[in-house]
């Protein structure tokens, strides 16, 4: 593991707009952004786009909280200066979060105690099957041991293994989805937190920005609850990354235990508490790049402290053709000019007009990042040189 966000190692991350994707967003630009920023050849007239942030800027940045944190700033302060109106509260009780590990249709899992009312030996590993009347739990052999209805459910207080997945805290929940069956990891938050810290954070950082990434992975999870059938949230990107024990650090522990049951709130909810990697220097309002409703404390904020983040400011070139091919499906003819008419409260565009020998188009800001592959849509200049 790096012990600094600029030492890097293999890694690739899958995408998803919005939560967090941090560790593995990190490396993968370390090792991508140096070649597709390299000028096309000496003297050639190329495109040339400046811009600067990775990810989609809304929420706490991380390498701005990294920043904060190393001017030592506590983590209520950095929480504060990403999600403005947000209140700091503790749980009064335990709540869990119900992860998708998998869809199979015959999953098999170990060191549970119990499930379907029935007492099980943690040594021995179960299986679940799906009959006519609904789930049922299996031994090892296949034979049938218990009808257990609609849900297959152990404890949530200890450890599991997945067979094939991994030794994950909490504890197996399995439920029909759709032919097969979903595989569930049953967790409370605190245990939670865990598996997501280790996989979205670098664990050399700073104490208090582990922290506050705590209370964001926690806020999360729990404003997740009710928006799938089954389970709340995904172990990708598409949620945030969690994964199994061996993945986790004591950094990263320690920063769960010490904010232990903290989360996010806002309106007596508990806030989904957005992040990416880096701003550019600036957050946006939410509604400037999902183009959905404005949420009050996803505005967007100044963010000097991604001055140390290597994504603060990076420049791509492409050729007159390369361009051109990007942009075909947008451009009308062969591509003269690009003009930026409207930005988000921070340099991020919205729309931009294309000038093109066939005539004028307009793009969409989140179309211009795309077709181009660029880390973000905050975008300095883009010209002929």
């Amino acid at each position: 593991m790096p012990s600094h966000p600029d030492k890097t190692s293999n890694s690739c991350p899958p995408t998803r707009p919005g939560r967090r994707l941090l560790l593995p967003l990190l490396i993968a630009a370390a090792l991508l952004l140096p070649s597709l920023a390299s000028p096309a050849s000496s003297g050639a007239v190329t495109w040339q786009v400046r811009g600067g942030g990775f990810g989609h800027g809304i929420g706490m940045s991380a390498y701005g909280a990294y920043g904060m944190g190393l001017d030592g700033y506590k983590y209520g302060r950095i929480l504060r200066q990403y999600y403005r109106g947000i209140q700091i509260r503790k749980l009064k009780k335990q709540r869990n979060i119900k992860v998708l590990l998998d869809v199979d249709s015959t999953p098999w899992f170990s060191g549970a105690r119990w499930a379907c009312g029935r007492k099980l030996l943690p040594r021995l590993t179960y299986g679940a099957a799906l009959g006519r009347s609904g789930i049922y739990l299996k031994g090892a052999g296949g034979k049938p041991l218990k009808k257990c209805g609609r849900v297959l459910r152990t404890e949530a207080n200890e450890s599991v293994v997945f067979k094939g997945l991994g030794h994950y805290r909490g504890g197996v929940e399995i439920t029909r989805g759709g032919g097969s069956l979903y595989v569930v990891n049953n967790v409370p938050v605190n245990l939670y937190c865990r598996g997501v810290l280790a996989n979205e954070i670098i664990p050399s950082w700073p104490l208090e920005t582990i922290k506050a990434f705590a209370l964001a992975a926690r806020s999360i999870g729990l404003s997740s609850k009710g928006t799938h059938t089954g389970f709340d949230v995904y172990p990708d990107t598409r949620s945030q990354v969690y994964g199994p024990i061996s993945s986790e650090y004591p950094q990263t522990n320690r920063g769960c235990a010490k904010t232990a049951n903290q989360v996010l709130m806002y309106g007596g909810k508990v806030a989904v508490a957005l992040f990416s990697a880096s701003s550019g220097g600036h957050t946006e309002n939410v509604e400037n790049v999902w183009f959905g409703d404005p949420v009050p404390y996803l505005r967007g904020v100044p963010d000097p402290w991604d001055k140390v983040s290597p994504y603060h400011r990076w420049t791509y070139s492409y050729t007159p053709a390369r361009m051109n091919s990007l942009l075909s499906s947008y451009v009308s003819g062969r591509l003269k000019k690009v003009q930026i008419t409207k930005y988000g409260v921070s340099k991020r565009v919205i729309w931009a007009r294309l000038y093109g020998t066939g005539g004028v188009t307009r793009i969409r800001g989140d179309s211009l990042q795309y077709a181009l592959g660029l880390p973000d849509r905050l975008i300095l200049s883009i010209a002929k040189r």
